[in-house]
């Protein structure tokens, strides 16, 4: 299979960018002069669910590369022959089709169009799709699942629409993608390299769906609002009001109706620690309130340890005077020599 890059598509259509961009090389090859069938039956697997037909197939000749990165797919390939492609829907991804040769027939009722070469192709989850592709067409998928904008959304504090995120149907050319482009070249390359840590594994996921976001056209709000969402505050006072019970982050994110993931994302974001850490805080807090005012009687402060959930009292008190530089004995003392005993 040849390499490809961009310059060379978008000489092709009369534009020239500043730079070539890779999409994968040989190394990456999974098919080359293959079955179209067996390569869609591939793509079926790893990419997208859909139906192909070749159309007046004769010695059709498809090709595919494909890399895993994390949680997002890298494909570039070919069909080597006119062929249609439909689905009733992706499941919960979104596919941004980069045309590198050939056009692209797309069609989703109320939405068609031709899409050339050097023009991206944004299909949303959950809409039904009917693409023709020209015989000499060669695309670059980047499958990107919908959790990753579900938390863009909750690290930028953007407004999420009930009925999800869908992104507009209408081309956009590579000219105006110059940054994407350099960024999913890196990416590229970063992938078949294979020596990426998991920590930045997260940083250019978050970056990807990030850039998408901020210049593709789609029914998200992008102005943060002023005060922190209502979800966090719901669960501050969930969380208040059941201080004393074993809350589990399953429970929390049931309460705002999110992911377990994006709700790790919305604790580092509004209290800069994870929500065990935020609960056992709010949990210390309250043992603290406690030993230190004359209004509440104290036998002693196992009692109270334990009204609150903490069974290990060793480590109980450690956590007590990381947080507020005594030891819960001490905090008693203070009250008793201020108020006296009660």
């Amino acid at each position: 299979m040849h390499r490809l890059v961009a310059e060379s598509v978008v000489q092709g259509a009369g534009r020239t960018l500043s730079m070539p961009f890779q999409f994968l090389n040989e190394q990456s090859a999974i098919y080359t002069g293959a079955d179209p069938y067996a390569v869609s039956q591939y793509v079926n697997q790893h990419v997208g669910a859909h139906n192909l037909r070749i159309q007046g197939r004769g010695l059709a000749s498809a090709g595919l590369v494909h890399r895993k990165f994390g949680m997002i797919d890298l494909c570039r390939l070919h069909y080597g022959g006119r062929a249609r492609v439909w689905s009733a829907g992706l499941a919960d991804i979104y596919h941004v089709q980069f045309i590198l040769r050939g056009h692209c027939h797309y069609q989703s009722p109320p939405h068609e169009g031709i899409h050339a070469a050097g023009q991206v192709l944004v299909i949303n989850p959950q809409e039904p799709i009917d693409l023709v592709y020209s015989d000499d067409c060669e695309k670059f998928i980047l499958k990107v699942p919908a959790a990753l904008f579900d938390d863009a959304c909750l690290e930028h504090r953007w407004h999420k629409p009930a009925d999800g995120i869908r992104f507009s149907p209408m081309p956009y050319r590579f000219e105006a993608l110059d940054s994407l482009l350099c960024l999913l070249t890196l990416i590229c390359q970063e992938a078949e390299d294979g020596n990426v840590t998991p920590q930045l594994l997260g940083h250019y996921h978050r970056v990807v769906a990030s850039k998408l976001m901020t210049m593709l056209r789609h029914n998200v709000c992008l102005d943060p609002p002023s005060q922190p969402p209502a979800s966090f505050e719901r669960l501050c006072r969930f969380i208040d009001d059941n201080i004393k019970r074993d809350i589990g982050v399953d429970e929390l994110a049931r309460q705002a109706r999110i992911s377990v993931r994006s709700l790790y994302l919305l604790f580092d974001k509004h209290a800069n620690m994870t929500p065990m850490h935020f609960i056992r805080r709010k949990k210390l807090e309250r043992v603290h309130a406690t030993l230190m005012d004359p209004a509440c009687p104290v036998s002693n402060i196992t009692a109270v340890a334990l009204d609150y959930g903490f069974t290990h009292l060793s480590r109980f008190a450690e956590c007590y005077k990381a947080a507020f530089g005594v030891r819960p004995s001490d905090s008693l003392k203070a009250r008793q020599a201020r108020f006296g005993r009660n």
